[in-house]
């Protein structure tokens, strides 16, 4: 099943069954979003998937929590880290949609993580662009961490450069787990703006984030990415070769459980978080 959202200048493609992911966004015919191939049943090949309830990696899935050792299944082939939650390896509901607005839902009852969740995507098509919001609402009897962001992939053209308003990067480990907090720029100075295409993999946490990220391709159009202020963490994921970049927006930092201030939240029964991202072209 795809859900459609269009607009005279703008379409957008959501797959519920693959992760509630963004399959595809167009803009005057532009992929602003990585497109999909057709057919795939691996949520890493869509344009975008929601991160939910943490994002990046718990070492080795595991981590205690008021009273609560929990240990996490690998979810990403033989990598022994649990990445990015439940919800982007489930299929999510449709609860509502229109020409230019979706509601997606994904509910979580107790399992390795042991509290129960809801999950909702709102995706809005408008003149400006399309802002998706997401949201988890502590369903259980007892409080849960929690933290939410996107994992959005865009095309990466030779010529194409990144600015974004970071001030420091997290250096990461053979497991790309982070170890040491750099101030300032480090190899791709995002800051004053630097190309995407890189010589080694870039898969880290910047620090600092403004907000604001702008792709800038070699024919000068734009794609600018906001997020919300819950969303301090701006993580860039750039393997060598690749024709794409990730960009994403995160409202925790990797290894979420390994030190203070990581940005994740505690939500008490019926508590609910949210964050919201919006791509605009130009």
């Amino acid at each position: 099943m795809t859900v459609v959202l269009q607009t005279a200048r703008a379409r957008v493609e959501i797959l519920p069954g693959l992760g509630g992911a963004l399959g595809r966004f167009t803009w005057d015919d532009r992929d602003v979003t990585r497109p999909t191939p057709a057919g795939t049943t691996e949520v890493l090949d869509a344009g975008c998937f929601p991160l939910v309830p943490y994002c990046n990696r718990i070492p080795n899935g595991c981590f205690g929590f008021a009273g609560h050792e929990v240990s996490l299944s690998p979810n990403l082939g033989d990598h022994p880290h649990a990445l990015h939650g439940q919800g982007w390896r489930a299929p999510w509901t449709v609860e509502s949609a229109s020409d230019v607005e979706a509601v997606l839902v994904f509910e979580h009852a107790l399992g390795e993580w042991p509290w129960a969740y809801r999950a909702e995507q709102r995706f809005h098509l408008a003149d400006d662009g399309l802002r998706i919001e997401l949201s988890v609402t502590n369903t259980g009897d007892a409080a849960m961490p929690a933290g939410l962001g996107f994992h959005p992939y865009f095309p990466a053209p030779a010529g194409e450069r990144l600015r974004a308003g970071v001030t420091g990067v997290w250096m990461i480990d053979e497991d790309c787990l982070p170890t040491t907090l750099v101030e300032g720029a480090w190899r791709s100075d995002w800051a004053a703006g630097a190309l995407t295409a890189v010589e080694s993999l870039i898969d880290n946490c910047y620090t600092g984030w403004n907000g604001v990220a702008t792709l800038t391709g070699p024919d000068g159009a734009t794609t600018t990415v906001t997020a919300s202020p819950e969303c301090r963490w701006l993580h860039v994921y750039s393997p060598p070769g690749a024709d794409f970049i990730c960009v994403e927006p995160v409202a925790n930092r990797p290894d979420p459980f390994g030190g203070k201030d990581s940005g994740i939240r505690i939500l008490a029964p019926g508590e609910t978080m949210s964050v919201w991202m919006k791509f605009a072209s130009a």
